[in-house]
């Protein structure tokens, strides 16, 4: 057997290991699931999640200087001014990777009574298959169907 193109690469430029610098706490991922779930304020946030005040606001922080997160002002009359929370563009480019997640957690996971939420197409309201294409648009079913190839980033090892 082979060894691994991989072993002959700086794995330093890893984007999986950049995305995980910003991304990969439980607390982010709680955090972004609210996000999409259409709830926008601290206090909301955090009775939901169930995370410490300081927590939640270190990674909402982390979130809005990655610009995966937007704040925006709001009042309630008789109120201190306050922030919500949107998703920006970056953020809803991370809709495929919660999504994912979900489905892997609902295939390995869930209660026997099955899923908790289940995503639906707003438009006719069937449920959500993510699958992964190639550029050619055969569908790729599994891991055992693809090859990672180095890209142009890559920098070999000396």
């Amino acid at each position: 057997m082979s060894r691994s193109w991989a072993l002959a690469y700086d794995p330093a430029n890893c984007t999986i290991g950049a995305a995980l610098a910003v991304l990969g706490e439980k607390w982010t991922f709680l955090v972004l699931r609210e996000a999409f779930n259409g709830v926008r304020r601290f206090e909301d946030m955090q009775r939901r999640i169930g995370a410490p005040r300081q927590v939640l606001s270190e990674r909402l922080g982390l979130l809005v200087s990655e610009g995966i997160l937007a704040k925006q002002r709001y009042q309630e009359p008789g109120q201190r001014a306050r922030s919500e929370y949107r998703l920006t563009e970056k953020g809803l480019d991370l809709f495929p990777v919660l999504a994912a997640l979900l489905a892997w957690g609902d295939k390995h996971a869930a209660a026997a009574s099955g899923p908790p939420v289940v995503l639906t197409h707003r438009d006719c309201g069937e449920p959500l298959h993510l699958e992964a294409r190639c550029a050619a648009g055969h569908v790729i079913s599994s891991a055992r169907e693809s090859s990672a190839q180095p890209g142009p980033g890559a920098r070999r090892i000396a």
